[in-house]
């Protein structure tokens, strides 16, 4: 009875010091500095869907926006855009397969310096099948939703680097 709880937690400890020693940590939530707790938010297309993430995400974040030239920072979203490239074909000449690439640009805007202009580009293959084209454009639609997602918390993240 002894033994098998001794590897138990032999094996358990043997994890954690390989997790802790190879510099794994868990992410945390993002720390902005004091002055970028209330921010303007704008965005050249403010109907643009990831906008209306953005400000989802900065509200999870606990990070206040507002409309008013109140606050110090400004965090201007210039644009998003999708592009796909052909990864593969099918025998009959028809798109098998795309790479997404998904592009950002914004712009932080703080008083009294110069503005911090960043872009990123995030990716995802995408399998095309001309046989179920309802249940692709659906798909699509999701890994769309999964990337502004990832890019608005991306954003945040870079944010807090500033």
């Amino acid at each position: 009875m002894f033994a098998p709880r001794f590897l138990q937690n032999t094996a358990l400890l043997l994890c954690f010091v390989l997790l802790v020693g190879c510099g794994f940590k868990l992410r945390t939530a993002s720390v902005l500095p004091n002055d970028l707790q209330n921010l303007v938010v704008t965005a050249n297309n403010p109907d643009s869907q990831l906008f209306a993430e953005l400000q989802k995400s900065l509200a999870l974040s606990n990070i206040n926006t507002t409309d008013s030239s109140s606050s110090s920072a400004e965090l201007k979203v210039l644009n998003d855009s999708l592009t796909r490239r052909t990864l593969s074909l099918f025998p009959n000449g028809q798109v098998a397969e795309h790479e997404l690439i998904y592009t950002v640009r914004y712009q932080l805007i703080r008083d009294k310096q110069k503005p911090i202009t960043n872009s990123f580009e995030l990716t995802r293959n995408y399998q095309d099948d001309p046989d179920n084209a309802l249940a692709k454009s659906r798909e699509m639609e999701l890994i769309l939703n999964e990337l502004r997602a990832q890019a608005s918390n991306l954003i945040i993240r870079q944010l807090g680097q500033y």
